[in-house]
């Protein structure tokens, strides 16, 4: 690859998946200079990775975790998630070709993140059992594609709301890996968990530059409509702290705060059971 535009265009449609998930070339670096934006179609999968609808597609809740397949599967789950944000951003630095640089570059550095987390993922999942073709797998990210307009939809959409959420979420699930005695397993969620701190802060940096007269919060409420939101922004427990650290501020936090988070298919996300 002689590009960053090239890369990322490979993978988004590449069908072999060590190709999608191999780190760029070292040295490559997005253009000084702006190029012409292309609009990719949805990702190209290797047989056994292509999304289902949801329905098809079953992942054990957080309890599952005290189970080593169930751990496995959900594990696996996580993997596609970060596969797809790993296609995403390199979909938007393609489509986003005209941006600003400092832009552009911000997508490239979180999609390394994305591919090495998604490469994370799937050693572990395998390590317990399931291999990358093993178990179906959603587009759900994807299916948001058609709201992603401008750079702005963008970092509402995917580092205000997904990765936002991660925030809670990741952290939820290394507690419960180590409650299960799997430290491998919670040293990858907290790792990711650490990194989703610098894709919030990245998303909350350019809504601020790209929407300088409105507060972030009321910026994010207009761009990002249902089923998105505040609700799916947050998990069950809000960590205030590592949103600070993101850069998020007392407004934005408190938007949350009074959210009731849900799941994907709009149902409430329920406390962990304590185990007696």
């Amino acid at each position: 690859m002689t590009t960053a535009h090239a890369f990322a265009r490979e993978v988004v449609l590449t069908t072999d998946l060590a190709t999608k998930l191999a780190p760029a070339p070292a040295g490559l670096t997005v253009d000084a200079e702006p190029g012409t934006p292309e609009w990719l179609p949805g990702p190209g999968r290797p047989p056994g990775l292509e999304p289902r609808r949801g329905r098809e597609v079953s992942v054990p809740p957080i309890e599952g975790m005290r189970d080593r397949d169930q751990r496995a599967r959900i594990l696996h789950a996580m993997a596609n998630h970060e596969l797809q944000a790993a296609e995403l951003f390199a979909w938007a630095l393609c489509g986003f070709a005209d941006a600003p640089r400092g832009f552009r570059t911000g997508l490239w550095t979180i999609l390394a993140d994305e591919q090495r987390h998604a490469r994370a993922y799937f050693a572990r999942a395998e390590a317990l059992g399931r291999g990358p073709f093993d178990c179906p797998v959603t587009g759900h990210f994807w299916n948001y594609r058609e709201r992603l307009t401008s750079p702005l939809a963008f970092v509402c959409t995917m580092g205000l709301t997904f990765e936002n959420a991660n925030l809670d979420l990741a952290a939820a699930y290394a507690a419960a890996a180590r409650a299960a005695g799997d430290p491998e397993t919670a040293a990858i969620l907290d790792e990711v968990a650490a990194d989703e701190v610098d894709h919030v802060r990245f998303a909350a940096t350019w809504v601020g530059k790209l929407a300088p007269d409105a507060s972030a919060w009321a910026t994010y409420q207009r761009v990002v409509t249902f089923p998105l939101g505040a609700s799916r922004a947050r998990g069950v427990e809000l960590d205030v702290a590592a949103r600070r650290r993101a850069g998020l501020d007392d407004e934005f936090i408190a938007g949350l705060a009074a959210a009731e988070p849900t799941r994907p298919g709009g149902a409430p996300r329920a406390r962990t059971p304590r185990r007696s």
